[in-house]
């Protein structure tokens, strides 16, 4: 850990706001794109991480310089983006509508600039669980190391790297079931 983020967080531990000013300008911007990789709507993650702030300076003097400070924020978010997924997936429903217009749209690339393929991504990204959505954004997006993922998440190495491994399987499964689509679409439009 920096020795500057500890000071931060011993200085938050006395109260002091401008030190946590500090920390929310260092670690906002990751915090928002970590929650928007993880829930896919940027409104959620603007209020997930104005949550994860309130708790870092709330909670501050239950963090312990055992692990990097990184790691305790990023599993408070962790954790309230957990918390977050399974609220929305009680209350999702899907509108006819929509799967009727995803479906005459039949917008799916296998050009690596084109918005079809990274659609196909974020959509297989949102379908995976939780328990490997979370370890892979932290390794491929947000560049943590497999040992700093299983500080965050509190969970043995072995266990981080399988879910790494099945997670990346997952989406590379569901990206070539997409690219299998666009084929057939593509076919059926010729025929």
């Amino acid at each position: 850990m920096r020795m500057d983020e500890q000071e931060l967080v011993r200085q938050i531990q006395d109260g002091d706001e401008m030190a946590f000013a500090k920390i929310v300008s260092m670690y906002k911007d990751r915090i928002v794109n970590y929650l928007y990789q993880f829930t896919g709507d940027y409104q959620k993650a603007v209020e997930l991480s104005q949550e994860t702030f309130l708790r870092v300076y709330f909670k501050a003097n239950k963090y312990r310089p055992i692990a990097p400070f990184s790691s305790w924020i990023y599993a408070i978010a962790s954790n309230l983006a957990k918390t977050e997924m399974k609220k929305m997936r009680k209350l999702s429903l899907v509108s006819l509508d929509d799967v009727a217009n995803d479906l005459q749209a039949g917008t799916y690339s296998t050009d690596s600039s084109d918005s079809g393929l990274i659609r196909n991504l974020r959509q297989a990204l949102a379908s995976l669980h939780s328990r490997y959505k979370i370890p892979v954004i932290l390794k491929d997006i947000e560049g943590f190391s497999q040992e700093e993922i299983a500080e965050i998440l509190k969970k043995p190495l072995g266990t981080i790297k399988a879910r790494i491994s099945r997670g990346r399987n997952f989406l590379k499964k569901e990206l070539e079931k997409a690219l299998k689509d666009n084929k057939s679409l593509s076919k059926n439009k010729e025929n």
